[in-house]
């Protein structure tokens, strides 16, 4: 059975797969933490994650140049802690990467619900699996193409967006009712500042999925930190000024707590008829679909690691004959299509199906990083001879403040989330169940040098 990715990108790919991955949280999802922060509080928590993602992007990168496999996070941890793990840091990036897409899908079907209002959302959202599904399957570098030409026009669209709203912005908008408790130093101040963490997280979620396409990478050691790079750069620099812009426009509270921001801020300005209003909502969902579709072949990669390395049905690791685990790809879409249409069956304690969706994505990234940074932490000093052409500049202070933020954002998750909270580690367990029954998968998979350390 062949079981080897081909390497076909550049950095301008990887760039755009790993800022494509994002950019829907510009566009989506991070206005929930106003609902829950006000535009002053989330503003404080956007800074601390950004803080984190920058500090956690310099580390991983070291990682990822050195240890180039499709597992990305899974590959790390497998061989800095062993099997299990390599299973807790692989099931926590498959949380992550299978439940963010239906989040993405729901915000593609409310954005087109603006232009075609008796379009049924949910339905849009299925129609976007199947069509993206489809693209991944025909070949990575028309995916990566693809994502990358859809990630420039995202790019300039949030800019074109700041532009347009810019006359119609006042700071004092912004600061209004900024605090959720009206006051900095309150305890519902304090308390929304935390409770904001996975939509200010949303921002940033996913970036480090770009190392899942190492080994489909030309040069990855060279290629990669460059595409890293300017990656977190690029998306802290649209991340703060699309929260000030909308915040600055109007009356952020009608912006709290739905799925289309951006559209609505923009609304405010020009008005329902205007050009640039209609132009946003189908160049906006641009950035919803260059998301939506690098993260399905995210997920895809790893469902074909841990196919692979013997964690998942060995099925899962095929490949198409245009060398794309298809398998892999149909399995996660069809996780995300039934998570679409749970809504209404789940009791999600008053949680919107999408905030739902965010942070259950959310637990599985931060589980995942700080697995990360302790693998990070764990070769310097088992393998101080693996070559390694990017090191983590600042080391160890700068693994460690990312480390030491997770672990803050996952205390103040499971404080705050503890149905989610709950669910997730359903997940988990039932991922290592199948693990301690299935022994023999691993015994007969492939050998891999780059986990072994052969």
């Amino acid at each position: 059975m062949n079981t080897q990715l081909k390497p076909t990108l550049g950095t301008l790919h990887l760039w755009g797969i790993a800022v494509g991955l994002v950019i829907s949280g510009e566009y989506f999802g991070w206005s929930y933490g106003w609902g829950v922060a006000g535009t002053l509080g989330f503003l404080v928590t956007t800074s601390l994650v950004a803080a984190m993602y920058t500090c956690f992007i310099f580390s991983f990168t070291e990682l990822t140049t050195a240890i180039p496999h499709a597992g990305g996070p899974f590959a790390y941890s497998r061989r800095a802690f062993g099997e299990k793990g390599g299973l807790v840091a692989g099931l926590a990036t498959l949380i992550e990467f299978v439940f963010a897409p239906p989040a993405i899908a729901l915000a593609i079907g409310a954005y087109l619900n603006v232009q075609f209002p008796s379009l049924d959302p949910k339905h849009a959202a299925v129609g976007a699996y199947l069509l993206f599904m489809t693209l991944n399957i025909l070949g990575v570098k028309l995916a990566a193409t693809f994502e990358l030409f859809v990630c420039v026009l995202a790019v300039a669209e949030l800019l074109v967006f700041m532009g347009v709203v810019a006359p119609g912005f006042s700071f004092s908008h912004f600061v209004a009712n900024g605090w959720a408790g009206s006051e900095v130093l309150s305890g519902a101040a304090v308390s929304g500042i935390f409770a904001a963490i996975p939509f200010a997280i949303w921002f940033f979620l996913a970036i480090e999925g770009a190392a899942m396409a190492a080994e489909e990478a030309k040069d990855p050691r060279r290629t990669i930190p460059k595409a890293y790079i300017s990656g977190i750069l690029t998306l802290v620099v649209l991340a703060l000024g699309v929260m000030l812009f909308a915040g600055g426009v109007g009356d952020w509270r009608e912006l709290a707590n739905i799925n289309d921001p951006l559209p609505q801020a923009m609304k405010a300005v020009v008005g329902d008829s205007s050009g640039w209003l209609h132009m946003l909502v189908w160049i906006g969902l641009f950035g919803l679909v260059a998301s939506f579709h690098g993260i399905i072949l995210g997920y895809s990669r790893q469902f074909f690691a841990l196919a692979r390395a013997g964690y998942l049905p060995p099925g899962l690791a095929r490949l198409s004959r245009f060398q794309t685990p298809h398998r892999a790809i149909i399995a996660g879409g069809l996780i995300g299509i039934a998570a679409i249409y749970s809504d209404g069956l789940i009791n999600l304690g008053g949680m919107s199906l999408t905030a739902a969706m965010i942070t259950m994505a959310v637990f599985g990234a931060i589980v995942m990083y700080i697995m990360s940074m302790l693998s990070l932490f764990r070769l310097r000093k088992t393998e101080p001879g693996l070559e390694r052409s990017f090191r983590a500049p600042g080391y160890p202070l700068v693994p460690a403040i990312a480390l030491a933020l997770a672990l803050v954002c996952l205390v103040a998750m499971a404080w705050f989330n503890t149905l989610i909270g709950g669910g997730f580690l359903v997940f988990m367990a039932v991922g290592f169940l199948y693990f301690s029954l299935t022994a023999h998968h691993r015994a007969g998979a492939p050998r891999d040098a780059m986990l072994t350390g052969a």
